[in-house]
């Protein structure tokens, strides 16, 4: 394939739909580490401990459907991207969810009453630590799991950027939550790989997480691409460190 053809099919892939958060048009081509423990196992052992649970970024509902044997009585979900949140209402509401447009930082505040979830979940989306603690009834748990701030740094030094939280760690998350009040009950740690094995790959998954290359683009970014060697598996070692609090 000359250069002509690659860029074009660089150009196709970026076109390429994505929704909600659903990778699966990489099977096969991103191929990520995963963690020794399983999140949605955990999640799902709370939910059949739960009556009220709250789902912090649900994305398109994906994960929280592939659950839903497990929901409790009452089940609440966030989702602040407009596309994400359309697609969540079609897919959670009829099922008796309700989805709250909610925008998710370390400061703003969530517009539920005191204690009106005895669980609260949370799969790498920000959170508010104390409100997390007034939303939680006693006796009741937040399990999050997040993505350490030098995730995929080297991949994004190609591109001449710099990962935008980079401070992100349980280091970081542990002290938050024990200030909003929560008692910690565990803590885990890990670290894998992230590598691609197309350079087309690549330029879908930027397109898809659009903050980690900013204004990313096959026109807009085009040397970087050509500089990976096309003939070999283009890798990311990307240190990872999803807590579980």
């Amino acid at each position: 394939m000359n250069s002509y053809e690659l860029i074009a099919s660089w150009k196709q892939e970026e076109q390429a739909p994505f929704t909600g958060w659903d990778f699966s048009h990489l099977d096969g081509r991103m191929l990520e580490d995963q963690p020794p423990w399983s999140y949605s196992s955990r999640a799902a052992q709370l939910m059949r401990q739960s009556s009220a649970m709250l789902d912090l970024g649900t994305g398109g509902g994906e994960r929280l459907l592939k659950l839903q044997e497990h929901w409790p009585s009452k089940v609440v979900a966030t989702e602040e991207y407009p596309p994400n949140f359309r697609l969540a209402t079609q897919r959670l509401a009829p099922l008796g969810v309700m989805v709250v447009d909610v925008r998710l930082t370390e400061g703003d505040p969530m517009p539920f009453t005191d204690g009106e979830f005895d669980l609260v979940l949370d799969r790498h989306s920000a959170f508010n630590p104390r409100e997390v603690s007034r939303l939680i009834a006693p006796g009741g748990t937040f399990f999050t799991q997040q993505v350490h701030g030098l995730w995929a740094q080297d991949l994004l030094a190609v591109f001449g950027t710099v990962p935008q939280w980079p401070d992100s760690s349980v280091a970081k998350y542990v002290p938050q939550l024990q200030a909003g009040g929560l008692e910690i009950v565990d803590t885990q740690d890990w670290s894998g790989h992230l590598a691609f094995t197309d350079v087309a790959a690549i330029v879908y998954y930027l397109k898809a997480v659009p903050w980690l290359v900013p204004g990313f683009s096959v026109a807009t970014h085009l040397q970087p691409l050509l500089s990976f060697n096309t003939n070999s598996k283009a890798a990311g070692h990307s240190p990872t460190s999803p807590a579980n609090t």
